[in-house]
């Protein structure tokens, strides 16, 4: 284990290289929001570097679309990249569902638009995510700015008919106010502790109106790739059911690695 790595950080390393290794020269690739996508985002400027990949990136957050630009990869907007062969990102929590909560980084917006424009989507994270069931982590919802109240209240009338545990609705604040999307929207946290039916959820929240989108991604994950601190990289597959075990190798990071601010 490098020693400037914390067992976290290292988990959430481990995930990010064992999933560039999917990426071939030529592809579009959407590239995910958080700390742990950031790390796919260095990994793959790394091979970029070393193997001269031809690929160009989509990125769903501004965060995201300045640490590529920073480390030289090529990007481009989805209008114009049309469709993507994968897309890597994290996950707040999954399930053995291939089930998903993200938006803990308020992206979730651009996140699943990238996600639906992908042949595959392969989720990256650390084994502390996996849940039996969805909610512990707050389900954010993206809400436009008129009338958030009424939307929050909307909301939290529909929760009264879900299989949830709690129904607890907050916005998400941070030092000077509102947290705002990329798109200028307000973030709802939805603290329910347990989610038992997160399709209906989803399609329930998705018909109030002010709700633009919500974080429950649901058939999309094509893969998830599980970092351990100890170096052992899970990959399950959603489609053939297989499980791999592999250990990555903790090299001496380089330069591309040595401001990761996440």
């Amino acid at each position: 284990m490098h020693k400037d790595l914390s067992p976290v950080e290292t988990a959430k390393y481990v995930a990010a290289k064992r999933a560039v290794d999917f990426v071939q020269s030529g592809m579009k690739l959407g590239l995910g929001t958080g700390s742990t996508a950031a790390w796919m985002v260095r990994c793959l400027a790394a091979r970029v570097q070393a193997e001269g990949l031809k690929i160009i990136g989509v990125p769903t957050s501004t965060r995201t679309a300045d640490l590529a630009k920073e480390l030289g990869l090529t990007i481009t907007t989805l209008d114009q990249a049309k469709w993507l062969d994968l897309t890597i990102d994290g996950a707040d929590e999954f399930d053995q569902s291939f089930n998903l909560i993200k938006g803990g980084g308020a992206a979730l917006l651009q996140e699943k638009i990238v996600a639906a424009a992908s042949d595959q989507m392969i989720v990256i994270t650390d084994a502390a995510k996996e849940v039996a069931n969805l909610g512990a982590f707050p389900l954010p919802v993206e809400v436009i700015r008129f009338g958030w109240t009424t939307t929050q209240v909307l909301i939290e009338e529909m929760l009264l008919s879900q299989d949830v545990f709690a129904r607890d609705v907050t916005l998400r604040i941070a030092k000077d106010g509102p947290v705002l999307t990329d798109e200028g929207n307000y973030i709802l946290d939805l603290h329910l502790k347990r989610i038992g039916q997160p399709q209906r959820l989803a399609l329930a929240l998705n018909q109030i109106p002010g709700v633009v989108e919500n974080g429950l991604f649901i058939n999309l994950c094509d893969r998830v790739i599980i970092g351990h601190t100890d170096g052992r990289v899970v990959v399950r597959d959603n489609h053939d059911g297989s499980i791999k075990t592999s250990k990555v190798s903790v090299a001496p990071l380089g330069n591309i690695f040595a401001d990761l601010g996440e």
